[in-house]
């Protein structure tokens, strides 16, 4: 916080006028270091309001993208907490989900065997999520699981490919942006690129505003 100098300590009011006014800093009832705090003060919050703006902006421009394609011969329904919800996706088809940065602790599974109502209300064999067609809650197992951390610690992603879960979908998880190469593969339930248990080691990071794709059936 801002100290009036030793000079302005006491109450002393300012003596000078205002040019063709009667009006004086004095009757104004401010002492001339009670003016100079509140300049500094107003000149302290314009600073923060510009930061403010800067990091939104800075933090717009740093979504990624997730392209979710399907390879598989039969369709699948994607699903992504707690971005995303989910939707249908037949054999060849691509999904475009925006992220914005800093969503924390979200996954992507797919689902298979769904049937839905035109209200999206219905059932799936494997990765139901309460028998909705969009999302809110993670999937029952088994479910081959895309996990992800945007903007993290020292802004950097976080991702990895796990069966912890169980395994339902092969399945492909890459970074496609930003000369960050990183691919995870997870074909079968004892895949070497994905958790198995809590405790192991396959989380891979690339910069902060990198674009995603995750492929059913690679």
């Amino acid at each position: 916080m801002l100290k009036c100098p030793v000079r302005c300590l006491y109450k002393t009011k300012a003596q000078f006028s205002l040019s063709n006014s009667q009006n004086t800093i004095s009757s104004l009832g401010f002492s001339y270091c009670e003016l100079i705090v509140l300049f500094h003060k107003k000149m302290s919050l314009i600073k923060i309001l510009l930061f403010s703006i800067f990091a939104l902006c800075l933090i717009s421009t740093q979504a990624a993208r997730f392209d979710i394609v399907n390879r598989c011969s039969y369709t699948v329904w994607p699903a992504g907490i707690p971005r995303g919800g989910g939707r249908q996706l037949t054999s060849g088809q691509t999904w475009a989900l925006d992220v914005p940065a800093g969503t924390s602790a979200a996954r992507i599974w797919g689902r298979t065997g769904c049937r839905f109502d035109g209200s999206g209300r219905g059932s799936c064999q494997t990765g139901d999520c309460g028998g909705a067609l969009s999302c809110s809650v993670s999937g029952r197992p088994p479910t081959t699981l895309a996990e992800y951390t945007l903007n993290g610690g020292n802004n950097l992603d976080y991702f990895d490919i796990s069966v912890i879960d169980g395994f339902n979908i092969p399945m492909e998880f890459s970074s496609t942006s930003n000369g960050c190469n990183k691919v995870l593969t997870c074909r079968d339930s004892n895949c070497p690129d994905a958790y198995h248990q809590p405790n192991d080691v396959k989380t891979v990071t690339c910069p902060g505003g990198t674009n995603y794709r995750i492929v059913f059936c690679p």
